[in-house]
């Protein structure tokens, strides 16, 4: 994954992921008030300072005639394939592949553990927690789960991204759509492992 010079600090480096998920999400760049509105900032000279900087290091270019006058002129650097290792079912079981199965432009500023990996979501039962059929998760295989985050786990060699619960000798899997039932299982069933836990989800825009 390319990574950015490290120049840039961290408030920085989100004003340009502002930019940037803007851009993708609406095909335009945010205007001066939207971007200090997706950062929380009530006073707006203190994005321009953001901007200044970021245009200064070679980020940005700026055009003071358009409300919408931000470019990204590094989005060669910014975004850099990464595979995608299969899919993972929102709904029933589904088969996890060995390899690779696709890539996708991920931004290098995506957050991105170590030894994490992309995992494509195929079905619907995460609906009403906003992740839908097509989505890019990104799990992390070094944290252990705890109560009502997603995982992603392998169940009778199918693999599936679920909320978890831990209730005594027992485990639910729960989805955010009330259309499927709780997947629930021994705590002893030997069928059954946890892959990682779902740190980020990415969705690409046509």
């Amino acid at each position: 994954m390319v990574i950015m010079k490290s120049d840039i600090t961290p408030r920085q480096r989100e004003v340009l992921e502002k930019i940037i998920r803007h851009k993708s999400n609406f095909g335009m760049p945010p205007t001066l008030a939207e971007l200090a509105e997706s950062l929380n900032l009530s006073n707006r000279s203190t994005v321009q300072q953001h901007l200044n900087s970021l245009e200064r290091k070679g980020y940005i270019n700026r055009h003071p005639k358009s409300s919408r006058g931000i470019s990204v002129n590094i989005e060669e650097k910014i975004f850099s394939p990464t595979p995608i290792l299969g899919e993972v079912a929102a709904g029933n079981p589904l088969t996890i592949y060995p390899d690779s199965i696709d890539n996708v432009m991920l931004p290098s500023i995506a957050y991105m553990p170590k030894e994490s990996f992309l995992l494509k979501v195929k079905g619907d039962s995460l609906k009403d927690a906003y992740i839908f059929s097509g989505d890019i998760v990104i799990v992390n295989p070094n944290l252990s789960p705890k109560n009502g985050k997603l995982v992603v786990a392998v169940l009778d060699d199918s693999a599936v991204v679920k909320k978890y619960y831990s209730n005594n000798d027992k485990i639910e899997l729960h989805s955010e759509n009330p259309e499927y039932e709780p997947i629930v299982i021994s705590k002893t069933y030997f069928g059954f492992k946890i892959v990682g836990v779902v740190v980020g989800v990415y969705r690409r825009f046509n």
